[in-house]
This record gives structure tokens, C-alpha cells and sequence, in this order.
């Protein structure tokens, strides 16, 4: 998976300079004077401290693509349904949505607020930890999605990022309405089987009671960001959690 970008190209060529005036300084040792000093300061400082910092930046955002998310093997599954042109769940129809484009994964699942990056990214470190050290690395796909889940239970909050609570569309429907106080205090899920479906329900067949059937959101819901339909119960709990990599396992 590659995302090329000119701050890619500035890395390699920050990264270039610098060892080509370190290895000329090795070869040659030329005396210590003042322009050697200089030579030495933009190749063991400035130059190495640009690539850092633009490798830094692109690392980061190519982690924000969802092929970044699905090249974990754990992760096919949800990969595979969110890409599904056919799928209905909530993941495949926010991935088909072009304001998300191949964000969905992290747009939906990062945290938000003056620190949500460095936190999402933070919990990011885990996920690695989870993978290499947790025992998931050696999973089969089937047993790392008995296992997968969220740590904790998702947040509206993430929903209301683009789903704006104040919207005309958003105040029509009538069980948003009367459901308002319970939905940001997170006491009823949007992504709860009676309001808009799970986000991934494949991984939700084992808990839909005795007969093992998943719960698929209606389609009658817009994949744009506006959301129009209602949900049809208004006393879905946010106790189901909807499974997934984000904040749990990778």
C-alpha cells in the first residue's frame, strides 16, 4: 500500500543530502573550519530533522486509509464488508459516502476534541501491542473475531461529527427528537440493532439470541451525511457494543 505525496519525495531528498555530506565528511575529512562546521550542521541536524519530521507526518496520514486499517489480517472480514459494493451495513455504506472517501475506517472511529488525534494514535500503539505481543498475530481470522471488540462502548459523539442533532432533517424524525437527551449521554447507541444497525453485523450472529441472526440496518437510511429515515425502535440500549478493531483489539 502506497500513498506517494511530494512530502514523501522532500524525506528522501532531506535523507539523501544528509548522508551524501556525512559519507563526503568520512571520505574526505577535511579540516574543522568554518564552512566544514556548517557542511556538518546541515548534515547532522538540519537536513536529518526535515525527513524526520515529513516521514513523521506521512506515516501518520497513510494510517488513516483504509487499506492501512484491512492490512491486518484480523481485519479482512471487516475490510471485506466495508468494501462490499453491495453491502448494507453501516461500515460499507460510510465507506461508499465520498465525504468520508478511504477514511471511513478512521474517520468514524477516531476520537475527536483538541486531542483526538494524538489520542487516536496513541491507542493506535496498543492495537500494535495487541497484535504483536496479544497473540493476534497468530489468530486465525475466525479466532480473532470471537475475540475483537471495543473497549469501550461507541460514542454518539463520532456520529454527531456529521449527523449535527440540530439539523432540520436530523429534528424530523421523531424518535430522534425524543431520544435527544438519552443519545448524547450515550444511554441509547445510534448503532444499536434497533436504531441504525451495527456497524459491522457479521460480527454481531452470535449475540442476536438463540437463533443467531444478525440484525442489518435498513436501507432505507441515506449513505450521505445527512441521515434521513427513522429508526425503528426507540428504546434500543447501547449495551450491544458494536464490534470492531477501534480502541480494542487491532
Amino acid at each position: 500500500m502506497a500513498h506517494s505525496s511530494p512530502l514523501t519525495a522532500l524525506t528522501l531528498v532531506c535523507a539523501l543530502i544528509a548522508a551524501s555530506i556525512c559519507l563526503h565528511y568520512l571520505v574526505k575529512r577535511p579540516p574543522l573550519i568554518l564552512a566544514t562546521k556548517l557542511q556538518l550542521l546541515l548534515g547532522l541536524g538540519v537536513f536529518p530533522s526535515l525527513a524526520a519530521v515529513t516521514s513523521t507526518v506521512t506515516g501518520m496520514e497513510a494510517t488513516t486509509h483504509r487499506e492501512f486499517c484491512g492490512s491486518c489480517h484480523v481485519m479482512g472480514a471487516h475490510y471485506a464488508n466495508a468494501t462490499d459494493p453491495n453491502a448494507q451495513s453501516l461500515a460499507a455504506r460510510h465507506s461508499r459516502n465520498p465525504f468520508f472517501g478511504d477514511r471511513s475506517c478512521y474517520v468514524c472511529h477516531a476520537d475527536y476534541g483538541m486531542y483526538g488525534y494524538a489520542m487516536t494514535k496513541a491507542g493506535g500503539m496498543r492495537h500494535v501491542y495487541e497484535y504483536y505481543l496479544g497473540g493476534y498475530k497468530d489468530m486465525t481470522l475466525e479466532e480473532a473475531e470471537k475475540k475483537i471488540h471495543l473497549r469501550k462502548p461507541y460514542d454518539n459523539t463520532n456520529c454527531r461529527q456529521c449527523h449535527t442533532t440540530t439539523a432540520s432533517v436530523w429534528r424530523s424524525v421523531p424518535d430522534h427528537v425524543s431520544l435527544a437527551s438519552e443519545l448524547k449521554t450515550n444511554q441509547v447507541s445510534c448503532t444499536s440493532a434497533g436504531c441504525h444497525g451495527y456497524a459491522h453485523p457479521f460480527t454481531k450472529a452470535s449475540q442476536e439470541g438463540s437463533g443467531g441472526t444478525q440484525t442489518v440496518p435498513s436501507t432505507s437510511l441515506s449513505p450521505s451525511p445527512a441521515p434521513s429515515g427513522a429508526p425503528s425502535a426507540a428504546t434500543a440500549s447501547s449495551a450491544a457494543v458494536p464490534a470492531s478493531s477501534a480502541g480494542g483489539a487491532p
